[in-house]
Order: structure tokens, then C-alpha cells, then sequence
């Protein structure tokens, strides 16, 4: 059994790394062994030179434990899964007491990964990853060989992991094979069926219900009897309930009181700091009317700055952003801080719009399922949901033409999703929305914008075709790579074996004028030691003038020798 949360992470002093490390312990105590027992072989070694059998055969079958155990792949396992998780390697040594919540979320998701449980079980697993880090989740989860049981409102992400849905709705639980979409459609067939059924049967009750009446109303013993006869048949029948084909959930509705001109934005270079440091610059896109726009992008890139930028919410450190003709903007932010916290809702409704009833407003309300008492509710007292769904009718209230919408569909539930997603659709506005969820921004984009930090790339389609774009990319980079990589693998062949030339040259020439010296050295060794025997003659040692002249010889070899001596010594120390 297996417990990772992110608030036991609270108050751990341990860094990241060591953390997913600990998953291990068992082994890398292996490996501590391992190096003890290195260390004795090294002092045996040196000190008698004979290190005993037993020892021997000990090391190598922790070594073989080791292996056989995965240990030499550990380190490149946990930093695979790290950063496949969002986490940089400069921040492996960052202490868990700093992250953030949602930082320990993922690694808290990363533990549970290298634990490689027979089960997992995984609990809006989505919630706080980037796309990069969901594409790389989904990837993992694909080929997990244990069971995976996960709850989520990703649809997307449901159809790319799982082949099986199980719906728990109105007291029952729906049991489909397949992915999210495959599930949606044998659902609305399964429905479709059951309707058909409980209508059917509807029918042969109506029918018989008459035929007991009229046998009843004829009063005779006879008929009597087969009245009673139908109706035990009739109780003894397994009723089908009717199935319930919708349910409640939010009635979204956007609508424009002014059409706008053209050209609804022109941001040009644009730049943000905070404390100094650089989170973009020099950004460059352009909004037309009608385009519906999905920003994406990494965590921390800065794409809801962007929008409270344009929504003059925040200034810009540099750059230009303007705003076309007639074009006013509706703003919904993720973090609700547009919310009058003291207000309830019916304050807040009528604080917008003074000239609503309190019957329009409550009708309002009751359409984003805030019924009877709920009205009276003060929006500090709300949950995430309750205030995404208020902050989500102010906004369709405000009848802007241009929509600035910040993670909509965080905190709703799949209903509430697609009521979204159609009123999206039947918008004559224009939108511009930053949000991690890939099936909402499938279904309502006409174009994705990708942030960088110092671009934005334009893809004019939604994010299957920005997805498809991208891996065709990656795999152009990724040949290009390889042809290079070849061609480079070709050219240093080639220069490898120009240098390995060369320095086999050298060696030879090396050696040679190493023979060389020695040769020298050894004939002037040989004509000293001649010249010296010579010296020990009468004839020699008695004529002055010839002892003088063998002398300077002598004196004269024996100063090249000595320079010779010291080519040598150089020339041994050099090779």
C-alpha cells in the first residue's frame, strides 16, 4: 500500500531528489555494502596483498544483487521521472519545505510512479501539470504495466490512458469498455435503448392496466378471476425505470450587445519583470474578430499575466498593447479576485446589473444552479466550483465582444464543461483563452498560440492539429539530427583518423630522434672512453703538447655530451 499526499510533504526537509531516492533505500543500501567491501578489498590490498576468498565471493554477489535489482539505473530512473514531471535538474536540490502546493503535487506523483505499484490509483493526477507534463503522464500510464484506477474531469486525457469508464450517476454505476469518447457514444446508445425498453414496457402496461379495468368493470366471476390473474402477472414484472437523459447543470449563454471592428488586438513587444527577473519579452501576436485563440504554454511562462495585461489589471514592463475599435473586454480570472467577498449572491448579480428584479436575478442564479437559500450565500463561503460558476454568469452578463478567460474550466464538472464549450460555439464574439485543458481547447479553437519566452508561434487550427504540427516538427528536427549526426559521425571518422595519423607520426618521428640522441650519446661516450685510454700511454702522457691536445678534445666531448645528456633527460620526461 502505497500514500503519497502533498500535505505530509509539508514540513520535509528533504530536497527533492533525496526524496524520490528514499523509494529505494532497500537498494541503495546495496550499494553502500558495496562500497564498505570495496574499501576492505583496497586495505588488503595494500597492506598484505592476499585478500581472502570469502571476501571475494561476498562482493560479487552483492553485485550481482545489485544488477539484478536495477541499481545501476536508479539515479537515471528518478531523474527520467522528475523531469518528466516539470521538475529542472537545477531544482533536484530544492528542499520539499519550499515548493509550492502544487509542486508537491507532482512530486508527490512522482514517488507514487517509481514505487511501481501493482495498482494505482490516481486523483485528478492532471491537476497542476503543464501540457508537456500531462503529455509525458499520459505516455507513461499508456504502457504502466500494473492496473491504473484514476478519478478526472481531463477528457482528453481519459482518451489517451484508459479502456474502461466506469460512471457513478443518479445511484447507479455504468460500466463501458473503451476511452471517454468511446463511452460517450455507447452511453447515448445504451440510453437510447433503455428509453425504447421503458416505453415499450409503458405501452404492455397501459394495455394491460385497460384490460384489467374493463374485465373488473364487467363484474362477472369469470372475468374477475383473470383480472386478478393479469394484475399478479403485472406485479410479478421487473419494472424498467425511466432513464433520467439530463441532468442539471449550468445554462451558459454569451451574447454581444456591440459588434467589434477587425483588428480586436495589436500586442507588440511586449515584456514582463517581477522582482527583476525577465518572465517574457518582446512578445508579438495579433486577435482578429471571430477567432476563438487557445494560449498555451509551459507553467510559469506567463500566459495569465498576459491576460490581466490586456485587461489592464497589471502593467506591462514593456511594450505596446492595443485595443481595437469597439471592442470591449469581459475578464474571467482563475484566482476569482473580481468577487466582492462580503457581497451574496444576489448583491453581487445586482451590484452588476442595478436594474435586474430579484425574480430575474434569482432566475439567473437558479440557471447556474444557485437554488432557493443558495442565493443568500456570501461569496466568501463558496467552494472553487461555486465561485467559477458566479464568476462565469457575471461574465456572460457583462455582454463584452471580447472574452479573456483564464483557465474556465477549472472546478467544473463535465456538464458544466460542455455547456461551456457550446456556449463558446454559438458566440459571435471573439475569445482568447489560456487553459491546460486540450479537449475544451479541441473542441472551441480556431487557433493556438504557444508561448515562449520570447515568441509566439501561430498555429491555425485546434490543438489536435497545433499536436500533429508539433510531432511533425519533432520528427523533422529529429531526422535532420540524425543526417547531421552522420555527417558529423563521417567528418570526425575522417579527422579521427587524420589525428590518429599524425600522432602515429609523431611517435615515429619521437622515437627516432630518441635513437638518434642515444646513438650520439654512445659515440661520444665511446670516443671519450678511447681518448682517455689513449691519455694512459707513455708516449702520450710524456709529450706535453699531444697530452694537451687529447685533453681539449676530451674537455670539448664531454661539454656536448653534457648538452646531449640534457636533450635526452627533456626528451624522456616530454614522451
Amino acid at each position: 500500500k502505497v500514500w503519497a499526499n502533498k500535505y505530509a510533504l509539508k514540513d520535509s526537509e528533504e530536497n527533492i531528489y533525496e526524496f524520490c531516492l528514499s523509494v529505494f533505500k532497500d537498494i541503495t543500501s546495496i550499494e553502500n555494502i558495496i562500497r564498505d567491501y570495496e574499501k576492505k578489498i583496497s586495505d588488503y590490498s595494500s597492506n598484505t596483498g592476499d585478500i581472502p576468498l570469502s571476501l571475494m565471493n561476498e562482493y560479487s554477489d552483492l553485485i550481482e544483487e545489485f544488477e539484478k535489482r536495477d541499481g545501476y539505473s536508479l539515479k537515471s530512473k528518478v531523474q527520467g521521472i522528475l523531469k518528466g514531471m516539470g521538475f529542472e535538474e537545477n531544482e533536484f536540490s530544492r528542499k520539499i519545505s519550499t515548493l509550492s502546493g502544487g509542486q508537491k503535487s507532482r512530486l508527490s506523483i512522482a514517488k507514487l510512479l517509481l514505487t511501481n505499484p501493482s495498482i494505482l490509483f490516481l486523483d485528478e493526477p492532471t491537476n497542476h501539470l503543464d501540457i508537456n507534463a500531462i503529455a509525458w503522464l499520459e505516455n507513461y500510464l499508456s504502457s504502466y504495466d500494473g492496473t491504473v484506477v484514476l478519478i478526472t474531469h481531463d477528457r482528453y486525457f481519459l482518451d489517451k490512458v484508459v479502456k474502461r469508464i466506469i460512471e457513478i450517476e443518479n445511484k447507479q454505476i455504468l460500466d463501458f469498455p473503451g476511452n471517454y469518447s468511446d463511452f460517450m457514444s455507447l452511453k447515448e446508445t445504451f440510453i437510447d435503448s433503455q428509453l425504447r425498453e421503458y416505453e415499450k414496457q409503458q405501452k404492455i402496461m397501459l394495455k394491460q392496466e385497460e384490460i384489467i379495468r374493463r374485465f373488473k368493470q364487467h363484474g362477472t366471476e369469470k372475468l374477475a378471476k383473470r383480472a386478478k390473474s393479469r394484475e399478479k402477472a403485472l406485479d410479478k414484472m421487473n419494472f424498467i425505470e425511466k432513464p433520467i437523459t439530463s441532468e442539471k447543470h449550468t445554462k451558459i449563454q454569451f451574447s454581444t450587445d456591440i459588434k467589434s471592428g477587425n483588428d480586436v488586438l495589436k500586442v507588440e513587444n511586449l515584456s514582463k519583470k517581477f522582482n527583476e527577473k525577465e518572465i517574457f519579452e518582446n512578445l508579438n501576436f495579433e486577435v482578429s474578430s471571430g477567432d476563438v485563440i487557445g494560449l498555451i504554454g509551459p507553467n510559469g511562462i506567463g500566459k495569465s499575466t498576459i491576460l490581466k495585461i490586456i485587461a489592464n489589471k497589471i502593467f506591462a514592463s514593456g511594450g505596446s498593447v492595443k485595443i481595437g475599435h469597439n471592442v470591449f473586454i469581459g475578464y474571467y480570472d482563475q484566482e476569482q479576485s473580481e468577487l466582492n467577498e462580503k457581497n451574496t449572491l444576489l448583491e453581487e448579480i445586482s451590484d452588476l446589473k442595478p436594474h435586474l428584479s430579484n425574480t430575474q436575478i434569482r432566475s439567473l442564479l437558479g440557471s447556474f444552479l444557485f437554488f432557493g437559500d443558495d442565493v443568500f450565500k456570501t461569496i466568501n463561503l463558496l467552494s472553487g466550483g461555486e465561485r467559477g460558476r458566479i464568476s462565469m454568469l457575471k461574465l456572460m452578463l457583462s455582454k463584452s465582444n471580447f472574452l479573456l478567460l483564464d483557465e474556465p474550466t477549472n472546478h467544473l464538472d463535465i456538464p458544466s464543461k460542455e455547456s461551456l464549450e457550446n456556449a463558446i460555439l454559438n458566440y459571435d464574439g471573439t475569445i482568447l483563452a489560456v487553459s491546460h485543458d486540450r479537449y475544451f481547447l479541441n473542441r472551441i479553437c480556431t487557433k493556438i498560440y504557444e508561448v515562449n519566452n520570447d515568441s509566439v508561434n501561430v498555429f491555425l487550427g485546434n490543438y489536435d492539429y497545433y499536436y500533429e504540427k508539433l510531432q511533425e516538427q519533432t520528427k523533422s528536427e529529429q531526422e535532420l539530427l540524425e543526417r547531421n549526426k552522420s555527417l558529423k559521425t563521417k567528418t570526425q571518422i575522417k579527422e579521427e583518423r587524420k589525428k590518429e595519423k599524425e600522432r602515429l607520426a609523431m611517435i615515429n618521428k619521437e622515437k627516432k630522434t630518441l635513437q638518434n640522441l642515444e646513438l650520439d650519446i654512445a659515440s661520444l661516450e665511446e670516443r671519450v672512453h678511447s681518448l682517455e685510454l689513449e691519455m694512459c700511454k707513455e708516449e702520450i702522457y710524456t709529450d706535453h703538447e699531444k697530452a694537451s691536445e687529447i685533453s681539449e678534445e676530451i674537455s670539448s666531448i664531454k661539454d656536448k655530451l653534457e648538452k646531449l645528456y640534457e636533450d635526452w633527460e627533456n626528451f624522456i620526461k616530454k614522451i
